[in-house]
């Protein structure tokens, strides 16, 4: 007889190689039939809604890791949050305004002056749409599950119609006015830019000190004094109309050698120093406050500029004399406002300066730093000009330097509503917490929102005006132009005359004539995808408002959270959402930002068509992605291993389970071994665990306890000694039965603990599991924690006792490593204990020797009568010999007990038992 053919083998279909990049295409397919995501949403429909509102990706190039981050986490979360209660529908969305795609048509070579406004357009609408189409496909193949082909896309007539609605209200209510205002201009787009669109980078910029000659001191200065002024924008000094100090502050007229200057007290030092100032007498001390209305000249052209006083005056850097230009700088704007000066802008769209600009029309403004600087080297009005590197803004889509210019543009209102805003973030729950004070703070310092771009290809702006060129904004006009948005799209704005997009008939006391005009501008993207909670959450029947959560990446504190909440309480008076949740950015295995010119990106296609989705998602659940995070081949390397451990446990766990019915096999709790009871209080300790983190959004704590439940608890202890039960004990045998269950609720568990993470993974392993009902783990719910009796008492006395195996497994291993022994079963141990350990071991029912795996095992004494050659360790002192006797050929013990059954003499006494009681047909 071969008696491998009476051992119970593990059999299972179930393939050890993942071979992912093949096998979860398949999968999704099965999904696609299924139509899993209307499954799920049936089966779930009468629980109470968790929405998850996705944040819309811009329309355009493929998807790169952050996108791949993003979508995962909210694919955990929706996974999780359908298996656990609730009804969560998830509708993805796309971005597809803006001037990145109509940057990408002139790339591909159309000519844009050579089409109408409408041609061009539907030409935009078929890029994104195209775009939508293949980052669509790509995240689902990550094994995103959503509602994919009714997804929200900004540029759909619905979604347009709403956005007018919500500027309509914001109108209504008074946020929303037309002015003459500084605003980020970015010469390379051509257009206004909100805060949200700057990014900051290192720029190199003349610094320059220039005497502004006091023409009228009122008494308080000569007019032999001048007004230092420190600034690194030389092209606007043409713009100058005063000078700014601080009210409180001291100022002093130094001499220096027959001239005499003004700066701040504070700052004298370090003016002295950086012009090179020698022999520096102080002849008199002012207060800032004294100074207000003095006249200076302005160094290049024959006006004056007023000395104001402004609280944005610091002694940080500079002079403590703020060079004021109204029409260049925020602060300039109002504290010009406030005196009644001028908003003189002399630069125009592109960044060229106008003929205001005497002397230097037709330079582009940067060009145009050195002439002015030579010119007031000229007239003497230079003191002092260097170069420094210092960090500016640019234009977050061009990578090009913006700068602050007074343009007429439409704004919403910020500080109207301000407080709202704030209570509305203070009511919010952040994740992570300092989410709440960074959205905070942004609220409270952030000026009114410049909404309004010089573009053509997004939303208009829905405003007519008059023959007076009074704007015209009502109700009706807003019905009337959101209804036509709705049947038509938002390119019958520019199809249609003025007149023919107002309600019929309609008439204005601004225009007797009946003659109306239409505003160009288009909305800023910002206030596209801020609207999504009005034409998304309220306009469909399978959303609510306000979302439950809101989860995107850091930099969309100062984006897509600020322009939601913005439009969200301006329209409805909270916020649009319950919670918001961040993430940081995705960068290389250095942590460097990934860039193609460093060749240190990683493509999430690349990732999957070599290693799976599953092995990103795993990537995506192993980090802590709060925080920037870290990919690169080698870390996905990793991760690889880790899945590969997790696979090898289903798979065990499902070749054991071949012959068990959990309908007739199952052994009931009271009735397990303490071991098995153990192992199934651990598995309640990870579901609870697992679900309390899931619930929490801590995804990295439940990749580490499976990953440590699966290696840890059950290969390295449960499953390592019970392949002697479960391949050699006879089919029914009570102890086989008895972990069978435990390997049976472990694996359920397992899989559904695990679905919203390794989502093709967990449902491959389902289709395997024996008497499952359900097509798909997702028609499931996660296993609940239950309160097993005396879990306290078993978890304390089997911790203990893993201890003391750890300890057996040390001497084993030293006694392995000192050729006294082969496998361990080749071994005898034995224990001279401390009266802590000998009593616990007294107390385990199990045979020990089989869980330690020996093939002999004996108390032998205390501790303190060890004999000097064994290893002593905490819980025992330890002698690992050879076992005595013969190995058994079919459960390979060692025992002096094989050859004593004639029939089958190479085999121990159970051995033959259970062949002689089970196989004899084979003989």
């Amino acid at each position: 007889m071969d008696y491998k053919d009476t051992l119970l083998m593990p059999q299972t279909e179930f393939p050890m190689r993942g071979n992912l990049p093949k096998r979860e295409p398949d999968i999704q397919e099965k999904w696609n039939q299924m139509d899993i995501y209307s499954r799920v949403q049936d089966r779930t429909k009468d629980r109470p809604m968790f929405v998850l509102h996705d944040g819309p990706p811009y329309a355009n190039g493929d998807i790169h890791m952050g996108h791949a981050l993003n979508k995962i986490l909210k694919d955990f979360i929706v996974r999780y949050k359908s298996m656990s209660g609730y009804n969560v529908p998830y509708v993805p969305g796309w971005d597809t305004h803006g001037l990145p795609i109509e940057q990408a048509l002139t790339n591909k070579g159309v000519k844009r002056k050579e089409l109408t406004v409408a041609e061009f357009r539907k030409l935009c609408e078929e890029y994104a749409l195209g775009q939508i189409d293949s980052q669509r496909t790509q995240f689902k193949r990550l094994g995103v599950r959503g509602d994919w082909e009714n997804p929200y896309i900004t540029l759909d007539p619905a979604y347009e119609a709403q956005q007018i609605k919500v500027f309509g209200e914001m109108a209504k209510k008074g946020y929303i006015y037309k002015g003459l205002k500084p605003v980020y201009w970015s010469p390379s787009s051509e257009s206004a830019l909100a805060e949200a669109e700057i990014e900051y980078q290192d720029k190199k910029s003349a610094s320059i000190y220039v005497g502004f000659p006091v023409q009228d001191g009122k008494g308080v200065l000569d007019t032999d004094t001048e007004i230092v002024i420190w600034t690194t924008t030389p092209w606007t000094i043409p713009a100058n109309l005063g000078i700014s100090v601080h009210p409180t502050l001291n100022y002093v007229v130094a001499q220096v050698n027959n001239k005499k200057y003004l700066v701040a007290e504070e700052l004298l030092e370090a003016v002295t120093n950086e012009i090179g100032w020698e022999e520096v007498t102080v002849v008199k001390t002012v207060k800032g406050q004294e100074l207000e209305h003095i006249l200076a000249k302005h160094p290049l052209y024959e006006r004056t500029s007023l000395v104001m006083l402004g609280e944005h005056v610091t002694t940080d850097a500079g002079t403590g004399c703020v060079h004021t230009a109204p029409g260049h700088g925020e602060d300039d704007f109002y504290v010009g406002q406030k005196y009644g000066l001028d908003v003189l802008c002399p630069v125009d769209d592109k960044g060229v300066m106008t003929k205001e600009a005497v002397g230097f029309e037709g330079l582009f403004y940067d060009t145009a730093n050195k002439p002015i600087t030579e010119k007031l080297q000229e007239v003497g009005a230079l003191l002092k000009l260097t170069f420094i590197t210092h960090s500016y803004p640019h234009d977050w889509r061009t990578k090009k330097p913006v700068i602050f210019r007074a343009t007429a543009q439409w704004f919403a209102s910020i500080k109207d509503f301000r407080e709202d805003l704030l209570d509305a973030v203070k009511e919010t729950k952040w994740v992570p917490a300092w989410g709440e004070t960074r959205l905070f703070n942004m609220v409270r310092d952030r000026g009114d929102w410049c909404i309004s771009r010089q573009r053509v290809w997004g939303v208009p702006i829905p405003v007519f005006y008059g023959e007076d060129g009074e704007p015209i904004i009502t109700d009706e006009t807003i019905e009337h132009v959101s209804g036509l948005f709705r049947e038509n799209g938002s390119n019958v704005w520019f199809e249609r005359e003025a007149k023919d997009l107002l309600p019929e008939g309609f008439t204005h006391p601004s225009s007797p004539n009946g003659k109306f005009t239409k505003e160009t501008d288009i909305m800023d993207v910002w206030f596209d995808s801020g609207s999504s909670h009005q034409a998304v959450l309220e306009e469909r029947s399978d959303l609510q408002r306000p979302a439950d959560l809101y989860l995107e990446g850091s930099d969309q504190y100062r984006g897509w959270f600020n322009s939601s909440l913005s439009t969200g309480v301006a329209v409805t008076g909270k916020a649009p959402y319950k919670g918001v949740l961040s993430h940081g950015f995705a960068l290389d295995g250095e942590g460097r930002k990934m860039s193609k010119s460093i060749g240190n990106v990683v493509v999430p296609a690349k990732v999957m068509d070599q290693l799976g989705a599953d092995i990103l998602r795993l990537w995506v659940a192993s980090v802590d992605y709060q925080s920037d995070v870290r990919v690169s081949d080698a870390i996905l390397k990793q991760v690889a291993e880790v899945y590969r451990k997790i696979r090898n446990t289903y798979r065990f766990l499902l070749g054991n389970l071949a012959d068990f019915n959990p309908a007739t096999d199952k052994v009931e709790f009271d009735k397990l071994r303490e071991v098995d009871q153990f192992m199934l209080v651990k598995l309640n300790k990870l579901i609870k665990s697992v679900t309390k983190s899931y619930e929490e959004y801590e995804f990295a704590s439940i990749y580490h306890a499976i990953n440590n439940f699966c290696t840890l608890d059950l290969s390295a202890f449960y499953l390592d000694f019970a392949k002697d039960v479960l391949y050699i004990e006879a089919k029914n045998h009570y102890e086989r039965r008895a972990i069978q269950t435990v390997l049976y609720e472990s694996l359920l568990a397992l899989t559904k603990l695990s679905a919203p993470i390794l989502s093709h993974t967990a449902d491959e392993v389902w289709a395997y599991i024996p008497n499952v009902e359900e097509d798909s783990v997702q028609l499931t719910d996660m296993p609940s924690h239950v309160d097993l009796p005396n879990a306290k008492q078993l978890e304390e006395k089997w911790t203990k006792f893993m201890k003391v195996r750890d300890d057996v497994l040390k001497a084993l291993e030293e006694a392995r490593n000192a050729k006294v022994i082969g496998k361990s079963l080749t071994a005898k141990i034995s224990l001279y204990a401390t009266s802590e350990t000998k009593e616990l071991l007294q107390s385990v029912k199990e045979n020990l020797q089989q869980l330690f795996i020996v093939s002999g095992f004996e108390l032998a004494g205390d501790i303190d009568s060890a004999p000097a050659e064994a290893v002593k360790l905490e819980t025992a002192a330890i002698v690992v010999s050879k076992a005595e006797g013969e190995t058994c050929e079919r459960c390979w013990t060692v025992t002096t007990e094989v050859g004593k059954v004639e029939d089958h003499p190479t085999l121990c006494p159970r051995c033959a038992d259970v062949v002689k009681e089970n196989y004899s047909h084979l003989v």
